[in-house]
């Protein structure tokens, strides 16, 4: 007989619930494309170490969280990401479309928090979940 788990195992595996989230990524020499749309010849990138990356976007953390800064605000000029021009919106997701670490952090968050400092191999990531 089936478990009330194995149930629901299966049930998961058809609904596959979906996220949405925002971002903002500092790219930096261990990036696994070291170009972007702020940086096409990927020159400052290079030139910017994981730890650099990573006292940026605390910095921006601090801002959004401390001092009310929207984070769309600091998204459309700071991040890397392409989806800067939409305030680091990256639209609706599931499970396996995004880099582990990612996903696992947007899980994490309630809808509207904030993530800590998240790497992935794109570079250095704050998340904002909003749905």
């Amino acid at each position: 007989a089936a478990s009330t788990v194995d149930f629901l195992f299966l049930a998961s595996l058809f609904t596959m619930a979906t996220y949405s989230a925002r971002h903002i990524l500092v790219k930096h020499e261990e990036s696994r494309r070291c170009s972007s749309w702020k940086d096409e010849e990927g020159s400052s990138i290079r030139a910017r170490t994981k730890e650099q990356a990573t006292e940026m976007v605390e910095k921006f953390r601090k801002q959004i969280v401390d001092e009310g800064v929207p984070f769309e605000d600091i998204a459309s000029v700071e991040s890397h990401c392409g989806s800067a021009a939409q305030g680091g919106d990256i639209g609706t997701f599931k499970e396996g479309e995004l880099q582990k670490p990612f996903f696992d952090a947007v899980v994490a968050l309630k809808v509207g928090e904030i993530s800590q400092v998240v790497q992935t191999d794109s570079g250095t990531h704050i998340i904002q979940r909003t749905a």
